[in-house]
This record gives structure tokens, sequence and C-alpha cells, in this order.
């Protein structure tokens, strides 16, 4: 187990170093697509967090696979790049945690969008506005989650990327804004949303079908 856990870390600054992010975020999903059983086998402290990350990376690259697999009618070029420049990103994040925690890692995770109409423009960028803010706010807050130094420098160059999708995709929705550049989301400091696994997951479950529970987080 810990020779496993050092080669994760490893790959981790490696692939962080390259220039490319990984998402860590939490410990545990409370009512988030992992039965009880395996809930007990995510393992402590950074596992656990690397697997959250995992956890999170699989719903997001299946919704923007599934927007570009079946494109909304009036798609204009920067929408497609975009997106996929946004999916190729998520993909990237999902297949590393995976590598990375190897034998460790909690399984796939079966997702439901059927409360998106992927046949339009406002869905669409609607739900991946609120992935990437809910992303943002995840990993602003459970950044005291993350015990090793190291996992937390990678956390920090991981925000900033989330934060880069949060804006692009609010330019989408209302091009030349103030949203765009965080109005909704940075309060009066100049500071972004953190918040708690506990407050971030409810938003997410609906697009889960596999049954979560967890009790180990605020």
């Amino acid at each position: 187990m810990q020779s496993k856990t050092s080669l994760s870390r490893r790959h981790l600054l490696k692939w962080a170093g390259a220039g490319t992010t990984v998402a860590i975020a939490s410990a545990v999903l409370p009512n988030f697509g992992i039965s009880a059983a395996l809930a007990a086998e995510l393992g402590d402290g950074d596992i656990g967090v690397l697997n959250y990350a995992y956890a999170l990376e699989q719903l997001e690259a299946a919704f923007y696979t599934q927007a570009l697999e079946n494109p909304f009618g009036n798609m204009q070029v920067n929408d497609q790049r975009i997106l996929q420049q946004i999916r190729d990103h998520e993909i990237a994040h999902r297949d590393f945690l995976k590598r990375a925690l190897g034998s460790n890692a909690i399984p796939a995770l079966e997702v439901d969008f059927s409360a998106v109409d992927f046949s339009s423009r406002a869905s669409v960028l609607g739900t991946a506005d609120v992935f990437e803010n809910l992303g943002v706010a995840a990993y602003n807050g459970a950044g005291q989650l993350i015990s090793t130094p190291d996992y937390l420098v990678a956390a920090g160059s991981i925000v900033s990327v989330e934060a880069r999708h949060a804006a692009a995709i609010a330019d989408l929705l209302r091009p030349f804004s103030a949203e765009a550049a965080g109005r909704g989301n940075v309060d009066h400091k100049g500071l972004d949303k953190a918040l708690l696994p506990s407050m971030v997951l409810p938003n997410a479950a609906p697009f889960i079908v596999t049954e979560v529970t967890a009790a180990t987080l605020p």
C-alpha cells in the first residue's frame, strides 16, 4: 500500500509539472454514486481525495463527451472548439487519476444526463456552467482535506484551470459580460466561492445513477 501511494504521488507531481492538471477536491462522496461497501474501500487521506477527484472527473468527462457526440443544432465553431478543449482536459484528468490510483480506484460510475436537453445550446452550456463553477468551489473548499503539501500545490493549479473553463463557458453564454470575469461567483473581497463537499455534492447527485453513501466529510 505504501509503495502504491508513493507511486501515485510521483505520477501526480510529474503530470502536474508537465503543465496538465488533475482535479483534487475532497475525500469520500456522501450520496454520490458509491455503495456503502465500496465507500469503505476508498481509502484514507490522500487516496480518498484522489478517488473523489476521479469520481468528479468521470462525471465531467462523460458530460462533455455526450454533448459533443450529440451536438445541438446551432453549435458554432467556437462552441465546438471550447467544448472539445474542456472535454480533452477532463478525459486526461480522469484517465490519469485511474492510473495513479491503480487498484485503489473506485469503479466506473453510471451517469444519467436525462435532465439535460442536448439539442438545446442553453441547456448544455447552462449545465456546463453549473459543473465548472461547482468544481471551482469544491477545490477551494476542500484544500483543507489534503494532507500532502505537494498535492495541495497541484490542487492550486487545478482550480485555476477549472476557473478558466468556467470563464470560457460564461463567455459563450453571455459574451463580453461581467459574468465571464466572475460576477455571481466572486464575492466583494475578490474571492471565489469555497464550498464543503456536503454543500457541493447534492448538486451533482441527480446526474449519478450508482448508489452512494459516505458519512465522514463535513
